[in-house]
């Protein structure tokens, strides 16, 4: 599902190019899950954005579900990230304007799904908010927030589905009642997962774990190949 070649990835900050990524390779098969660990500032979350399409590498392949992410336009990535591609992040990233079900519908709406309106329900109820769905996120607890973002994740029925440090802002309990549900979601659609976390408990109930350490990738017991 992804294959990472020789990535590095720099960045333009006031002092000049940052180096994030320096040659990361990975391979994650279909439907395996995966944990990356690692401090503040080693390239987790750019790492996540390279294989999205959302950071263009410097050099490096990056290939998703067979497709080579390098040699796509915003276009066709925009495209590409709405076919296969579903993202969890920290910080819920809901349309504040939107109701929890308006919210969850977005995504087939832009894909010219049936009856988006339908499945965004059917999305829900899933996770326990049968009886939210015309609720803000204003209106929603953090985690309320959080089970909308990945009931919006999973709608589309992506390959992969990457999550940046999804109990980030959550209270223990309330992290691990999500992380069940994102488990169970995983199991159920059988997708594959890229999980970035700080938490080694959480890391663990992945079939396997990484660490990245100032832009490189290691197996726990060596460096990845």
């Amino acid at each position: 599902m992804v294959e990472i070649k020789n990535l590095h990835l720099s960045l333009v900050g006031g002092a000049g190019p940052v180096n994030i990524l320096r040659g990361v390779d990975l391979n994650v098969r279909a439907g395996e899950t995966i944990s990356i660990l690692g401090p503040s500032g080693a390239g987790k979350t750019t790492l996540l954005m390279a294989l999205s399409g959302l950071e263009n590498p410097t050099s490096g392949l990056v290939r998703v579900a067979g497709v080579d992410l390098t040699g796509i336009n915003e276009d066709g990535l925009a495209r590409f990230r709405r076919a296969h591609i579903g993202i969890v992040f920290q910080s819920f990233h809901l349309v504040p304007t939107m109701t929890a079900l308006e919210n969850v519908a977005l995504p087939l709406e832009f894909a010219e799904a049936d009856d988006p309106a339908g499945q965004a329900r059917a999305a829900l109820q899933k996770t326990g908010l049968g009886d939210r769905l015309n609720h803000f996120p204003g209106e929603l607890s953090g985690g309320e927030q959080q089970r909308v973002a990945l009931a919006r994740a999973f709608v589309v029925k992506p390959s992969l589905l990457l999550a940046d440090e999804p109990t980030g802002n959550l209270d223990r309990e309330t992290g691990l009642i999500v992380m069940d549900l994102l488990f169970d979601l995983q199991k159920e659609h059988g997708t594959t997962l890229v999980l970035v976390t700080h938490d080694e408990a959480l890391a663990e109930r992945c079939d396997r774990s990484v660490q990245m350490i100032d832009g490189k990738l290691h197996e726990m017991d060596g460096v990845v190949t």
